[in-house]
């Protein structure tokens, strides 16, 4: 049934569209066309994963993989770090055991295996496949010409780097409109190794946490390339070109892979805690300034009541209810500010009734996005490599696809709050 609810989360679509438009840099040419296309995407997506029986026992398996792949990880962390990392033999009595949840033990690790077996799928040619195949359906859907839609379906499923990596050669004769949709949709998505993670954090507190971070990740793609093209419209120059599918990464064995993703996924490990360490650290140092203001509603001052306030009418948009707007704005405040992972443990922490059921999947897709300040720099510094004759143009575009990069995500969670609440039950 469709309730106020629903009609709810249809504000927040407008609301999004409307930001964007309020920014783009030609607003005479909103694409209407792409808007109606990009829209249908996504919710044929969450209706074929969700609506369909044997979709949804695929997501199910899918969740009962990512179970299998934490407690694979969690064996390999335990082998090393012994007690440390949270094992059931412990040598002391443990009188608290939901403490033994380590970030660094528990979630870091996840992402390591992924990485490296990631790599191994794709020597196997099995996210090869599924690359190709998004990237035809959004060459073909959403208009966009072969590099950087395959450019486009790589970021879903490896990351905001090393997504357009795949079309390196390409990048320099991107228009500035592609370059600006690669940049967005980056932002939007996440990678596969950081989705496993992500489920890991949500078990317990979100129900189905696996498929709807999966699910997530696919459907804010399409409206990360909306909100780029309302934002840097489509040039004349965008001509048709074939893409070369030789000029894939290739790795020269199923061991060269493994080693290959293992070291890469230490990159992704050593960034994401180093990150985490100095922003987490920066804002409890902006917080030990402001509490020495006078107290607001007999609380003192902090950066999450203040992003709070700031989100809290976008996050009603999105289909929350109005008691949890606040709430819901500050997570949405701590994933801009200190990342998704910061965000994530928040919402996990959260007790049973400070967020309904609905407001807690809202919130999963309204999270699930690398649209954070730290990610502006992991763009400037990945492009300067990839492409470093355009640093100066990626420059001048990152702060406006971390805007588009944040609105996808919320537009997606406004899609998924305005359709059925029974589509998702069970």
């Amino acid at each position: 049934m469709f309730g106020i609810e629903n009609a709810q989360s249809l504000i927040g679509i407008g609301l999004t569209l409307a930001l964007s438009w309020a920014i783009s840099e030609n607003r005479r040419r909103f694409p209407w066309r792409l808007a109606l296309g990009s829209i249908a995407i996504q919710v044929a997506l969450v209706l074929l994963l969700f609506g369909i029986p044997p979709a949804r026992g695929v997501l199910q398996a899918m969740g009962a993989a990512v179970d299998g792949l934490g407690a694979a990880a969690q064996a390999g962390t335990g082998f090393v770090f012994g007690f440390l990392a949270g094992g059931p033999a412990q040598p002391y009595a443990v009188a608290q055991p939901g403490l033994l949840f380590v970030f660094a033990f528990r979630v870091l690790p996840v992402i390591l295996v992924i990485c490296a077996l990631s790599a191994l799928l794709w020597h196997w040619r099995v996210l090869r496949w599924l690359t190709r195949a998004f990237g035809l359906l959004f060459q073909k859907s959403l208009g966009l010409r072969g590099p950087p839609a395959l450019a486009v379906a790589a970021t879903v499923f490896m990351g905001q780097v090393e997504g357009p990596m795949f079309i390196r050669a390409y990048l320099e004769r991107l228009t500035r409109s592609e370059l600006f949709m690669l940049l967005s949709v980056g932002m939007a998505c996440v990678s596969g190794s950081t989705v496993v993670a992500y489920a890991l954090i949500l078990k317990g507190a979100v129900a189905n946490a696996a498929a709807h971070v999966l699910t997530a990740s696919l459907v804010s793609a399409p409206a990360g390339v909306l909100l780029a093209r309302v934002i840097a419209p489509p040039e004349a120059a965008e001509a048709r070109e074939d893409f070369d599918h030789a000029s894939l990464k290739r790795y020269a064995s199923s061991i060269d892979a493994v080693i290959t993703g293992t070291g890469d996924g230490l990159t992704i490990v050593l960034n994401v805690g180093a990150t985490l360490i100095v922003v987490v650290a920066l804002l409890a140092m902006a917080d030990q300034l402001l509490a020495l203001l006078p107290a607001v509603a007999g609380a003192p001052p902090s950066i999450e009541r203040g992003l709070g306030v700031l989100f809290a009418p976008l996050a009603w948009s999105m289909g929350v209810r109005a008691s949890e707007a606040a709430s819901c704005g500050q997570l949405l405040g701590v994933k801009l500010v200190a990342t998704e992972f910061a965000a994530f443990l928040k919402l996990s922490q959260l007790g049973q009734g400070a967020l309904s059921e609905r407001g807690r999947m809202i919130m999963t897709y309204a999270l699930c996005g690398f649209a954070n300040l730290a990610s502006v720099g992991i763009n400037v510094a990945g492009y300067s490599v990839l492409v470093p004759a355009r640093r100066a143009e990626v420059i001048s575009l990152v702060w406006k696809a971390l805007a588009a990069g944040f609105l996808a995500t919320c537009m997606t969670a406004s899609m998924v709050g305005a359709l059925p609440a029974r589509l998702f039950a069970g």
